[in-house]
C-alpha cells in the first residue's frame, strides 16, 4: 500500500430524517471504511424528538472509525401546523437543525481537517456549510439513477410543459431512461399549482451546486440513466454509482417476537412457494384496499407472509410515526380471514425482518411498494416482484422494474385508485405459476449476479468508490 494511503481522511456525513434515509447512508459509510480503513467518518444526525430505539441498535454496530452525534432534536411543536408533504417535512427538520449542524462542524473542524461533507438528498441545505470549512460537497442520493436523471431534467421539463404531466398524450423521455407516463412521475410533480411542486422544482435546481452525487445504484441495473448522467457535457455534477448498498440482516432482528415466528414458519414451507407482502417502513393502505388485498391473497390460494399495518387514507402515514402500538392492525382484516387462511398464510403486525425473509429459500416473490431500499434488497436476493407503488418516486421505480428490467409484474388500478381482488389474484398467479413469472425470475437471477459483481474487488461500484477516495486523498 502506498504510504500516502496511510494518511487519515476525515469526512462528515449528514443523514436525512427517517429510517429509509438514515440506514442507507450509514450502510454506505460502513462499506466505505471497510474498503478504505484510513477514512474516518463523523455522522451528524438531525432528529425530530428522541431517536427511535431501532436506530440506536443499528448505531451500535458501527465500526470504531465511524463516530456519530445526534444534533439537538427539533421540537415537533416548531413544525407548522398545516399538513406538509413527506419531502417538505423531512427538509424542514434539517433546516431547523442547521444552527446545531454548523456548531457541530465548527467544533469538529477545530480538531480535525475535514475533506468532504456528504449529505442526504433531503439534507442538501447542509452543503452550504462545505465552503465555510473548505470541504468538497456531495449528495448521497438514496433513490434510483432514473430518479436522479429526472431531478436534473425537471427544471427543463417544467419550462417546456404547460399542462399537468399526466395529461400529456405521449410518455416523457428523460435522458437515458425508459419513457415514463406523466402519471408515473413522483408525487410532488403531480400538481403544478401545489407548494410541493414548487418545493421540488427548487430542490432539483439545488442538486447542481454539489461537487458530486453518490447514487445507490449500479451500471447493469440502470445502464441508460447512469451513462446519460456521467457523459461529458451532461451539465450536472460528477455522478458516482456506488450501489447496491443494502442493510445486512442482523441476528437481533430475527430473535425477537415476529422475527422468530416468521422464520420458523418459513422453514416449514416448500422452496419458492411463499409470496412475501410488505409496504415498507412507511407505507399504509386504506381500509378498502386492505380488505381487497386480504381477499385477493385468500382467493389466490397461494402461501403468503403479510406484514400488515393499521389502515390509513394517507399512503405514507407511518413514515414518521414510531408505529401506534395500541392499534391492532389485525382487527381491520375481513371477518374470518385469519381463520380461513391459517393453513396458507402468516400475518404479522407492523414489522418483520425483511432481509432474512428475502434471503429465505421458501420465498418466491415479493409484493412491494417499490421503495428503492426494498427494490435493491429484492435484487440482491434474486426475488421477483409484484410492483405496487404508493407514494414519492415509487411509481417510477415500479415502471423501471416491470417495464424496463422485466423483473416484476404491475397490477392494474381501477378508476378509484384501488387494486381489486380479481387483479390481485391475476398478478399473484402470473408471478408464482405462469411462464411470465418464470421469465421474471430468470431475469432477476441475472440482475442479482450483476449486483453481486458490482461490489466485488474489481467491480464497477468498488472502482467508483476507489476513484472518490483517491480524489479525497489528494487533498490531504
Amino acid at each position: 500500500m502506498n504510504l500516502d494511503m496511510e494518511k487519515t481522511i476525515h469526512i462528515a456525513v449528514v443523514p436525512g430524517v427517517g429510517f429509509g434515509h438514515l440506514v442507507p447512508i450509514l450502510q454506505f459509510t460502513k462499506l466505505l471504511v471497510h474498503l478504505h480503513p484510513f477514512i474516518h467518518v463523523t455522522c451528524l444526525i438531525p432528529t425530530l424528538g428522541s431517536p427511535p430505539s431501532a436506530l440506536k441498535t443499528i448505531l451500535q454496530t458501527l465500526p470504531s472509525n465511524i463516530n456519530y452525534t445526534f444534533l439537538l432534536p427539533v421540537d415537533p411543536n416548531d413544525l407548522p401546523q398545516e399538513t406538509l408533504t413527506l419531502e417538505m417535512k423531512s427538509q424542514l427538520i434539517v433546516t431547523l437543525s442547521l444552527p446545531y449542524l454548523h456548531q457541530a462542524l465548527k467544533s469538529l473542524a477545530l480538531r480535525t481537517p475535514l475533506v468532504a461533507l456528504v449529505a442526504d438528498s433531503f439534507a442538501v441545505e447542509a452543503l452550504n456549510f462545505a465552503k465555510d470549512f473548505n470541504m468538497l460537497s456531495y449528495i448521497y442520493f438514496t433513490s434510483a439513477a432514473t430518479t436522479l436523471s429526472f431531478s436534473f431534467y425537471f427544471p427543463k421539463l417544467d419550462e417546456e410543459t404547460s399542462c399537468e404531466y399526466r395529461d400529456l398524450p405521449e410518455p416523457i423521455k428523460i435522458p437515458g431512461c425508459i419513457p415514463l407516463h406523466g402519471s408515473d412521475l413522483l408525487t410532488p410533480a403531480q400538481d403544478r399549482s401545489s407548494q410541493a411542486y414548487k418545493h421540488f422544482l427548487q430542490h432539483s435546481k439545488s442538486l447542481c451546486f454539489a461537487d458530486g452525487v453518490l447514487v445507490n445504484s449500479f451500471l447493469e441495473m440502470e445502464m441508460g440513466p447512469i451513462k446519460a448522467l456521467t457523459e461529458e457535457g451532461s451539465g450536472n455534477p460528477a455522478v458516482y454509482p456506488i450501489g447496491p448498498i443494502i442493510q445486512t440482516g442482523t441476528k437481533s432482528g430475527s430473535d425477537v417476537g415476529n422475527g422468530k415466528e416468521c422464520l420458523t414458519w418459513l422453514d416449514k414451507q416448500k422452496p419458492c412457494s411463499v409470496l412475501y407482502v410488505s409496504f415498507g417502513s412507511g407505507g399504509t393502505l386504506s381500509q378498502e384496499q386492505t380488505v381487497e388485498l386480504a381477499l385477493g391473497l385468500e382467493l389466490s390460494n397461494h402461501r403468503f407472509l403479510w406484514v400488515v399495518r393499521a389502515p390509513n387514507n394517507s399512503a405514507n402515514a407511518a413514515y414518521f410515526s414510531t408505529q401506534d402500538d395500541d392499534v391492532d392492525p389485525l382487527k381491520f382484516l375481513p371477518s374470518g380471514f385469519l381463520e380461513r387462511t391459517k393453513e396458507k398464510g402468516l400475518v404479522i403486525p407492523s414489522w418483520a425482518p425483511q432481509i432474512q425473509i428475502l434471503s429465505h429459500s421458501s420465498v418466491g416473490g415479493f409484493l412491494s411498494h417499490c421503495g428503492w431500499n426494498s427494490c435493491l434488497e429484492s435484487v440482491m436476493h434474486g426475488v421477483p416482484l409484484i410492483t405496487w407503488p404508493l407514494f414519492a418516486e415509487q411509481r417510477m421505480n415500479a415502471a423501471l422494474l416491470s417495464e424496463g428490467l422485466k423483473v416484476g409484474v404491475r397490477p392494474r388500478v381501477n378508476e378509484n385508485g384501488i387494486v381489486e381482488r380479481v387483479e390481485i389474484v391475476k398478478v399473484i398467479k402470473c408471478l408464482m405459476e405462469e411462464e411470465e413469472g418464470r421469465n421474471l425470475c430468470n431475469n432477476m437471477k441475472e440482475l442479482k449476479d450483476a449486483a453481486i459483481n458490482a461490489l466485488k474487488e474489481n467491480g464497477p461500484s468498488t472502482k467508483t468508490i476507489y476513484q472518490l477516495t483517491l480524489k479525497w486523498r489528494n487533498l490531504v
